[in-house]
């Protein structure tokens, strides 16, 4: 399953959490991943992921986004997976909680 071989790759890479749903009580800094679509071609995989990155300040927010990407494109061979690419990232701030994220786009080929 795409989902956990992703989960388990930024969970050993990234300095903070790395959760497939928003937690109660996550803490400043802290990353979700959604897959949001998957498609199979000639036999080849994709999954689109949106990945949210949480950061105390709009600068750590982008920081770890950046690190998400640059993580994420670094991902190959890992279990299966042999290229992936950033389709975009971009400020997504919740303004109801009032707190710092971006969003990054991202598809991953295995």
């Amino acid at each position: 399953m795409i989902e956990k071989t992703y989960l388990d790759y930024l969970t050993e890479r990234l300095d903070v959490p790395v959760y497939m749903e928003e937690p109660e009580d996550p803490g400043a800094s802290y990353v979700v991943i959604q897959k949001t679509g998957s498609s199979i071609v000639s036999r080849v995989r994709s999954a689109t992921f949106a990945v949210r990155s949480y950061g105390a300040t709009l600068y750590d927010a982008a920081n770890l986004s950046d690190q998400v990407i640059t993580e994420t494109l670094a991902m190959n061979p890992f279990n299966g997976v042999f290229s992936a690419e950033s389709v975009s990232d971009y400020e997504y701030s919740n303004t109801q909680t009032k707190q710092y994220r971006y969003q990054a786009v991202l598809v991953i080929y295995y």
